[in-house]
């Protein structure tokens, strides 16, 4: 996996902030304080990064604080910026692993009420658990 980094636009209204990403239209959240914006915008990237990767989309290229205010100053209007990093994944490898039946039967059950394919399932149990370690 390697890491990148885009700009987010932050605003607040009514006690309400807002969290955008002017290089993936569509791509936003809301929270009640800064701090659950900047968490709540990276889980959000995070989403969207993947689902684009899963559609064989391509990642646009990170711009900068001065190019985003030149080609889309309405974005900036008002707005907090924040970087937000994002892991990337690479290509994906196939393996083999041996698990219980009952497990595995569990896991297809639990992926498919998320919406998740088998490997998306544990590649995302296995960033969680991971995550908590570290």
């Amino acid at each position: 996996m390697t890491e990148a980094a885009y700009l987010a636009t932050i605003h607040e209204e009514n006690g309400v902030f807002g969290v955008s990403f002017p290089d993936f239209p569509g791509c936003a959240t809301t929270a009640s304080d800064m701090r659950s914006a900047i968490e709540r915008g990276a889980q959000a990237l995070a989403l969207h990064v993947e689902g684009m990767i899963e559609d064989g989309e391509a990642l646009p290229e990170p711009r900068s604080a001065e190019r985003l205010r030149a080609d889309e100053p309405e974005w900036m209007d008002g707005a907090i910026l924040a970087l937000i990093g994002v892991e990337v994944p690479g290509k994906a490898a196939r393996v083999n692993i041996s698990l219980d039946e009952g497990l595995l039967a569990r896991i297809d059950k639990a992926a498919a009420h998320a919406g998740q394919t088998r490997s998306g399932f544990l590649a995302s149990a296995a960033r969680e658990r991971i995550k908590g370690m570290g």
